[in-house]
């Protein structure tokens, strides 16, 4: 539910009408998640170590080669192959209609597997949901998996798949009919985007305008004639899939452990087919029933008081760590509060770099949509955004664009180099922004009342929360006049007395899912239980906690749930420097300091939440 960037390999062919060479493009594609805006600025500070695991593999005589998931055969069983080094990979066919399957339509189901690395007392796989919805579950688990186990135990298998429409599974949900311009096609269209909501007055006619628009084209591609796999792509239809996984790799029940949106898709497994729930961690709810009837603004219950504690935690840290720190917690919300008065008015302009550059314009959009993402991960984000903003109120927009996206020079040049590949591998990313919009719009009740309707419930948001309620009331917007359903579509009764109880977690102020939500579905659910962190964020992971990490690993391991009302604490403050003194607990021994680490690499790579509007 915020800034979303999505890292898009863009083809020249579509730009000069002959064959090109691939070209790397950021594209900015509305209010959704915001992981390459944080990844950008983790990246100033080393942590792209974290995506150290490689492509390539070597070959019988040492050298590297690509490996490709091209060259895995689809099969209707789960048939391992070796990938990425240390991971298995494999290509499940499954029908696109679970309710009429038919061997004529299938879906290719990406899955892969990270394989327990203590055999002595195995404890089966765990699935790993990263979130969304369109979250990559080969993007994250590639990346992450050893950390996962760390905290879950490494007696267990750490699995996750694409699901449906969303990175290396096929058919792909693209609204640009995956053709050769589609990305060029995608940039132009986003490039167009209007600004927040509370911008300036009558912008949200023209963000209705554009949302309808391209709900529009996406009905055209995705939702009539070959291309009907728009109609497929429920929550309904990926708990299936689920399913059908656990029962190819011979498994009696499931264990889960899903971020955001992963919530939602573990609570409709868990109310489907409670009989099938071994063991589940959801941690930072969605509440299935609001997310369901896409109405309802009680998620930005807590956004507020992630809000209030930026100024809270900068003025305890005081002018050395924190640049915008001020006498007071509320003088510095007041210095904020001119900074984004003088930006609607007076924006600030930062001059090109060099010849081949641009200008950049900071706008108060741009500003509102990078504070609304910095709440996700506030131990990440908070320094660098109190320099950029305490930049800003001197008119130097340069530290802003360290931390920002940079959409200059997106526009790929014409290039006649005939590309090697006809039939180029899909790219690594962490998310499809077109496959998000799909589940969300396909998931949700359709949305009615037009432009009047949707002008209540930004006032409602707004009401709701008034540091990002107008940003995340694009939630809504991506579905307006969304025409493809889902022949799927589980609405309930969400809940059910599964014979394994389930753990909820939640922050006790989470900026999109609040802990609100973690109670609601708990009680949908006899005996689960509420393990609360007393920290701020989206979820449990954007806080190192070294208590909820074992809490969740005994629960893994034994089955045994934390007592009625147990709060853990954070690790951490936020613009404290991380190191093992600013810590509330220091490792005592290399398995300590093993976990430990898992939680600051967790950390650092926040679920994604989106669509949330184009």
């Amino acid at each position: 539910m915020s800034v979303k960037v999505r890292l898009a390999v863009v083809s020249t062919t579509g730009a000069c009408g002959k064959p090109g060479s691939v070209k790397v493009a950021f594209t900015r594609v509305g209010l959704t998640s915001i992981l390459l805006v944080i990844f950008l600025w983790w990246r100033e500070f080393g942590f792209e170590k974290a995506l150290s695991r490689s492509w390539f593999e070597k070959s019988s005589n040492g050298d590297m080669k690509e490996w490709r998931w091209g060259e895995i055969k689809p099969s209707e069983d789960l048939i391992w192959y070796s990938c990425y080094n240390e991971y298995d990979c494999a290509r499940l066919e499954v029908p696109l209609d679970w309710l009429d399957p038919s061997p004529r339509n299938m879906v290719t189901i990406a899955v892969i597997r990270y394989n327990a690395t203590d055999r002595t007392n195995y404890k089966g796989p765990i699935f790993i949901n990263p979130g969304g919805p369109g979250g990559s579950g080969i993007w994250f688990v590639k990346h992450l998996a050893p950390y996962y186990q760390s905290v879950v135990g490494r007696n267990h298998d750490i699995i996750s798949f694409d699901p449906r429409g969303v990175g290396v599974t096929i058919p792909q949900i693209s609204c640009w009919n995956l053709s050769s311009s589609s990305s060029i096609s995608s940039l132009l269209w986003d490039i167009q985007a209007p600004p927040v909501l509370d911008a300036h007055p009558g912008v949200l006619y023209d963000a209705y305008a554009h949302a309808s628009a391209f709900s529009q084209q996406c009905a055209s591609t995705i939702g009539s004639g070959e291309y009907i796999i728009g109609k497929f792509v429920s929550t309904a239809s990926v708990a299936r899939d689920m399913l059908h996984i656990v029962e190819k790799l011979g498994e009696e029940k499931l264990k889960y452990w899903g971020f955001s949106y992963g919530t939602f898709l573990g609570v409709t497994f868990a109310s489907i087919w409670p009989q099938k729930v071994g063991r589940m961690v959801l941690d930072g709810n969605v509440d299935a029933e609001q997310y369901s009837s896409g109405e309802g603004t009680h998620f930005l219950t807590d956004t507020d008081a992630v809000m209030n504690s930026f100024f809270t935690y900068c003025h305890a840290a005081g002018p050395t760590l924190c640049a915008l720190y001020a006498s007071s917690p509320s003088t510095i919300e007041a210095r904020l509060a001119t900074l984004l008065a003088t930006l609607k008015n007076s924006p600030v302009i930062v001059p090109a770099s060099s010849p081949n550059s641009r200008p950049e314009i900071i706008t108060f959009s741009r500003v509102r949509k990078l504070i609304s993402s910095a709440l996700y991960r506030p131990l990440v984000v908070f320094p660098a955004l109190a320099s950029a903003l305490a930049a800003l109120e001197s008119g130097d927009g340069k530290p802003f664009l360290s931390i920002s996206p940079q959409f200059q020079d997106q526009l790929p040049l014409c290039d006649t180099t005939s590309s090697p590949d006809p039939e180029p591998e899909m790219p690594e990313v962490e998310s499809s922004a077109d496959a998000s919009l799909a589940i969300l719009c396909t998931d949700q009740a359709p949305f009615t009342g037009g432009v009047s309707a949707f002008s209540s419930y930004v006032e409602q948001c707004s009401n709701a929360s008034k540091s990002a309620g107008a940003t995340m009331a694009s939630m809504r917007l991506g579905c307006v006049e969304w025409d493809v359903r889902a022949k799927w579509r589980f609405k309930g009764p969400f809940g059910a007395d599964a014979e394994t109880k389930i753990l909820f977690v939640g922050n006790r102020a989470d900026n999109i899912t609040p802990l609100k939500s973690a109670y609601i579905n708990a009680a949908k659910f006899p005996g689960s239980v509420v393990l609360e962190q007393n920290s701020y964020g989206h979820t449990s992971l954007s806080m190192p906690s070294r208590c909820t990490a074992k809490t969740i690993q005994e629960y893994f391991q034994e089955g045994a749930m934390p007592g009625e009302g147990k709060v853990c604490e954070g690790d951490l403050i936020p613009f404290q420097p991380w190191n093992s003194s600013s810590a509330t607990v220091v490792a005592e021994d290399d398995e300590h300091a093993e976990l430990d680490e898992a939680l600051m690499r967790l950390m650092k790579f926040p679920p994604p939440f989106g669509p949330r509007g184009r």
